[in-house]
């Protein structure tokens, strides 16, 4: 005999419905459940009272817990400090504690010059969604809704139309100045397109090239190139970023005057204005990185671009950081990844090392007087044109392990314990770094000391005579006709300008730079041709940062270190002509070059 309450006859009544208890027909619902007849272990296990996963998301049940699993945040330390991070002392735990008075103290001082500060710290007590909703409301109620409507196969002709277009508006719609003729403009149209054609015909797998990263990475280099080339906002705010570096570095000047005396600075010798501010600013930069600044800022670039341009995680963060942090750091940045790459991610990150230069040397040649806002667009434009050109030349063709997001994993084993070991690290880095750069010069100058002197006598041989035969000039007629076609004015300027192209690819940017500032050779360049070798220049693509990457990459995982090889010399063209599509840019758009290299715009 069955015991279950639901199936005894004296709980059934009349009406439809069937097992409520006899009061059901006087209105009183009373139902009656099967009870004994089935038993099966739950999937979700019992609350263990140590699980702090729990404590966290209900609150422990007795004071002591509570205290136990006290929650950081609210500037509550936790008894057990064993697996505690040494930066979370006393000082970090009382800033946890009353972090809302530092924060109005900073935007009281900063506010008025820092709007991005008063954002950030306005987002530490208001959810960003405030300003994310509406932005993906509009989004997709526009601009995704005005898409659904174009069939499949017509988006990507579509928007690669709707770029040749935006291209060929902003080129050619302004007016002609000095030598920013509309025919020279047509020159770096033409450079751009035969370098996107040389990279597609030369490409691995011209079959499998994702065209949408293509397109938008071109889209967006042009677009900030038009902000900062042709808006008056534009030009403002990288002339407003450029003085803020020379004012900061200015600082490091304070420093050499007590190692040396007052006049020292004055002086303007290599050795004591470029090279204490070199190490002044990695210092700093050690010490934002070790506050989360600099990953912070590096992580809201790399979204950007994982999303719009449809990149693996790993792949946008080192595109982002290789401005601000150079090739082979931004590399350590995803360490943890790189072994398990694919062949195409390895090609990007290399390239994207050699389409830029870092925030250390951008400040030296800053210091030297090349323009920085011609400098600090270049770095941002590199980052997209680095994405397009290497996904041209070399396609994704396999799964990546970093497709769908985007992260930059903690470096455990390099942190420092606290802010004064961080800025004391970033010292010895940037001295090391300095001493690298002193090095490096002093030996590749002397080096084609010795080639021109041994080329000249030869050429005296040969009875070439005017000009004597160098490295210069062997390397300027080679880059002859890139000079031409990034848009240089016919008129004397293109063998000037392809020495230093030249002169940058076997030696380095820095004997480039120097050679443009310093040499009186180039002293009577036209300001079209100083602008675009100044953007022509900016990159780590030469010989000696080949072997730069291949030493980093291999020492991080040294299982790759054949396929970084191999794909080293294909990074290195990609890189280079990534940042010559910024001069080109940069050639079709520019109107009042002159305004760059004003005192105002550059150094005195």
């Amino acid at each position: 005999m069955n015991n279950d309450p639901a199936l005894d006859v004296a709980n059934e009544h009349a009406h439809g419905h069937l097992h409520h208890a006899p009061y059901a027909e006087q209105g009183r619902v009373e139902t009656e459940y099967s009870k004994g007849t089935t038993y099966e272990n739950s999937n979700i296990p019992s609350q263990d009272s140590h699980d702090q996963n729990l404590h966290r998301r209900h609150g422990p049940n007795d004071p002591e817990a509570s205290a136990q699993f006290a929650d950081a945040e609210k500037g509550i330390p936790s008894p057990d400090r064993s697996d505690e991070d040494p930066r979370f002392h006393r000082i970090s735990n009382g800033y946890l504690q009353y972090r809302v008075f530092f924060h109005l103290l900073i935007w009281l001082l900063f506010t008025g010059l820092w709007l991005a500060i008063t954002l950030r710290l306005l987002f530490f007590y208001a959810p960003i969604t405030i300003i994310t909703k509406p932005m993906h409301y509009a989004w997709n109620n526009t601009a995704v809704r005005l898409v659904s409507f174009v069939p499949e196969n017509m988006k990507l002709p579509g928007g690669a139309l709707i770029v040749v277009s935006v291209i060929l508006i902003g080129g050619f719609s302004s007016p002609e100045s000095q030598d920013n003729t509309r025919d020279n403009r047509a020159i770096s149209l033409f450079g751009l397109a035969v370098t996107i054609f040389s990279m597609w015909a030369t490409s691995r797998d011209r079959k499998a090239v994702k065209w949408h990263t293509v397109i938008v990475g071109m889209f967006v280099q042009f677009i900030i190139a038009l902000f900062v080339l042709r808006s008056g906002a534009g030009y403002d705010i990288f002339s407003f970023v450029s003085e803020l570096a020379r004012d900061l570095l200015g600082f490091a000047d304070q420093g050499t005057a007590f190692l040396t005396a007052a006049t020292v600075p004055k002086l303007g010798w290599f050795l004591v204005t470029v090279l204490p501010a070199v190490i002044f600013f990695v210092a700093l930069v050690q010490l934002l990185y070790y506050w989360g600044t600099l990953q912070w800022f590096i992580q809201k670039f790399a979204v950007f671009f994982f999303w719009s341009m449809r990149v693996s995680g790993a792949e946008a963060v080192v595109a982002a950081a290789s401005p601000f942090i150079g090739q082979g750091e931004s590399a350590m940045l995803i360490k943890p990844f790189v072994a398990h790459l694919t062949q195409a991610e390895l090609h990007q990150v290399m390239c994207s090392g050699f389409a830029t230069i870092a925030g250390s040397v951008l400040v030296a040649y800053i210091v030297i007087g090349v323009n920085g806002q011609a400098l600090i667009s270049s770095c941002v434009m590199s980052i997209p044109a680095s994405l397009a050109i290497s996904k041209l030349r070399y396609p994704e063709t396999e799964e990546t392990l970093t497709t769908g997001r985007c992260v930059i994993p903690d470096d455990d084993e390099h942190r420092a314990a606290n802010s004064l070991h961080a800025f004391a690290n970033g010292a010895w880095l940037g001295l090391k770094i300095a001493g690298m750069i002193l090095s490096t010069l002093l030996c590749i100058i002397a080096f084609l000391g010795l080639a021109n002197g041994l080329l000249t006598w030869w050429g005296r041989y040969l009875n070439i005579n005017d000009p004597p035969l160098t490295v210069e000039l062997i390397v300027g007629y080679i880059c002859y006709p890139i000079a031409f076609l990034l848009g240089v004015p016919r008129n004397g300027d293109l063998l000037k300008v392809a020495q230093l192209l030249g002169t940058k690819l076997i030696a380095n940017e820095f004997v480039a730079y120097t050679a443009l500032q310093t040499d009186p050779a180039y002293a009577d360049l036209s300001p079209r041709s100083r602008l675009i070798a100044t953007y022509a220049l900016c990159g780590f693509a030469n010989i000696g940062s080949l072997g730069t990457q291949i030493g980093v990459l291999s020492q991080i995982a040294p299982s790759r270190s054949g396929d970084v090889s191999r794909l080293a010399v294909s990074a290195l063209i990609a890189g280079a002509l990534s940042t010559l599509t910024s001069a080109s840019i940069a050639g079709l758009l520019v109107t009042d070059q002159a305004a760059y290299f004003t005192p105002s715009a550059a150094s005195s």
